[in-house]
C-alpha cells in the first residue's frame, strides 16, 4: 500500500518553533558579552522515579557537549546536599579535585573546564534539577559573576519549567482521563512507566547514529505515555476481547489512531502548547507508532524513511511491552523470547533493527525497569 499523497485532516503542519536548546544558545550568547568566561551552560533533569539526573540541554562555547548521560542523584552526596539545601555551589579549580571514576568527571578534565558553578532548579518546592555554568578560566565564577548570573539562571528556570512542566501535566491529566475511561488493558500505568523507559533507554542509545539531542531525547520520553490515547475512545468490550477481533472490530479498534491525532491537537489547543518546542514529536509519534517498515502497518501504510525515528522507536518500546507483559489474551512472554522476536521482525523488514539492538544492549537496564516497575494488576 502507498502512503497518500497528502496527510489526512487531523494531522497539521509541523508548528514553527525554536527548539529549548536554541533559545538557551541565544541566552549564552548574550550572557558572554558580560560574562565571557562562562564557556558552558547546561540543563540536567531530576527523574525522582529512579532518581536519575540526565542531561537534558547545553549551550557549549568550545569543546564537546556531555550527551546522553545519566547519574543517579544518591550516587553524588555533594550534589544531594546542593537539592536539599537549595544552596548553589562554586568550585574555584576544578583540576584540583580528586578525579572520581565517572564519565562525567572525566569529561569535565578532557574538556579542560577549570571552574564551575552549580544552582538547583525548583518548580515550587519539587527539585527539577541542576543549572551547571563552566568555565575554562579558574575562578571564573566570583561574586560580581555570580551576582551577574541570577538573571539568567531565572530564566533559563522559567523556560524549563514552560516546557517539562506543562508536558508532564498534560501527561498526567491523561493518566486521570484513562482511569475514568477504565483504560485497563495495554494502558496500565506500569505499562506506560517501563514504555516510556525503553523508548528513552533505546533513544539515548541512538544518540550517535541518529544525531538525536538529549532535549529530543527527554521530549520523547515524556510524551511517549500518550501513544495510544485515542484508545479512549475505544469500547472495553472491544478493547479487552480475550479472543481474535472479526474484520469489522479490527477496522474500529485502529480507529484509534485517528482518534488520538484529533484529542491531541485538541489538548494541543486546550493547553495552550501550540508553541511548545517539540510538540510535533508528540504528534507524530501518536500518528505513526502502528506505522510498519515494510507498509503494512496503519493506519497510511508508511514505508521506511517515510516513518519518524521517534515513531520507530516507541513501536518497539511498546512491542517488547506488549510481549513481555499479561494480557487478558495471553501470558507474558519471557525477556529473552520477546526481544528474538522483535529481531525476527526487524529482519523481516517490519521494526527499526537499531532500535531493536539498542533493547538487547541494554539488557542490564531492560531487567531494571522491569523489576522497578512491576506490573501489579491482573488483566
Amino acid at each position: 500500500m502507498s502512503p497518500p499523497s497528502t496527510a489526512p485532516a487531523w494531522v497539521l503542519p509541523p508548528a514553527q518553533t525554536q527548539s529549548l536548546s536554541e533559545r538557551i544558545g541565544a541566552l549564552h550568547a548574550q550572557l558572554r558579552r558580560v560574562a565571557p568566561a562562562i564557556d558552558r551552560m547546561a540543563c540536567a533533569l531530576y527523574d525522582p522515579a529512579e532518581d536519575l539526573l540526565k542531561t537534558f540541554v547545553n549551550s557549549t562555547a568550545h569543546g564537546e557537549p556531555l550527551r546522553a548521560y545519566q547519574y543517579r542523584l544518591s550516587d553524588s552526596p555533594s550534589l544531594g546536599t546542593l537539592a536539599r539545601e537549595r544552596r548553589a555551589r562554586v568550585v574555584d579549580r576544578l583540576d584540583l579535585l580528586p578525579l572520581t571514576d565517572t564519565a562525567h568527571s572525566h569529561w569535565l578534565r578532557e574538556q579542560g573546564y577549570r571552574s564551575s558553578y552549580t544552582v538547583p532548579i525548583y518548580d515550587g518546592d519539587t527539585f527539577e534539577g541542576f543549572l551547571f555554568y563552566d568555565s575554562l578560566t579558574p575562578q571564573a565564577f566570583t561574586p560580581e559573576v555570580v551576582d551577574r548570573l541570577e538573571v539568567y539562571t531565572q530564566l533559563v528556570a522559567l523556560m524549563i519549567s514552560h516546557e517539562v512542566i506543562a508536558v508532564q501535566a498534560l501527561v498526567g491529566s491523561m493518566r486521570v482521563a484513562r482511569d475514568f475511561a477504565h483504560l485497563r488493558d495495554v494502558e496500565t500505568g506500569t505499562h506506560l512507566d517501563r514504555m516510556s523507559r525503553y523508548v528513552r533507554l533505546i533513544a539515548r542509545s541512538l544518540t550517535g547514529a541518529r544525531q538525536l539531542s538529549d532535549e529530543f531525547v527527554e521530549q520523547l520520553f515524556l510524551f511517549a505515555p500518550l501513544h495510544d490515547i485515542g484508545k479512549i475512545g475505544v469500547p472495553d468490550a472491544l478493547l479487552l476481547k480475550p479472543g481474535l477481533y472479526t474484520p469489522e472490530e479490527r477496522q474500529q479498534m485502529q480507529r484509534h489512531v485517528t482518534l488520538g491525532c484529533e484529542m491531541i491537537e485538541r489538548l494541543i489547543v486546550d493547553f495552550r502548547l501550540g508553541g511548545i518546542s517539540g510538540i510535533d514529536i508528540l504528534r507524530r509519534l501518536v500518528a505513526h507508532h502502528h506505522e510498519y517498515l515494510d507498509g503494512s502497518g496503519y493506519p497510511q501504510g508508511l514505508r521506511g524513511d517515510d516513518i519518524p525515528i521517534e515513531a520507530r522507536i516507541v513501536t518497539v518500546a511498546d512491542v517488547f511491552d506488549a510481549l513481555t507483559s499479561r494480557r487478558v489474551y495471553k501470558p507474558a512472554f519471557a525477556v529473552e523470547d520477546s526481544l528474538r522476536t522483535l529481531e525476527s521482525m526487524a529482519r523481516a523488514g517490519k521494526v527499526d533493527a537499531e532500535c531493536v539492538d539498542a533493547l538487547r544492549r541494554g539488557m542490564d537496564e531492560v531487567l531494571a525497569i522491569i523489576a522497578r516497575f512491576e506490573e501489579t494488576t491482573e488483566h
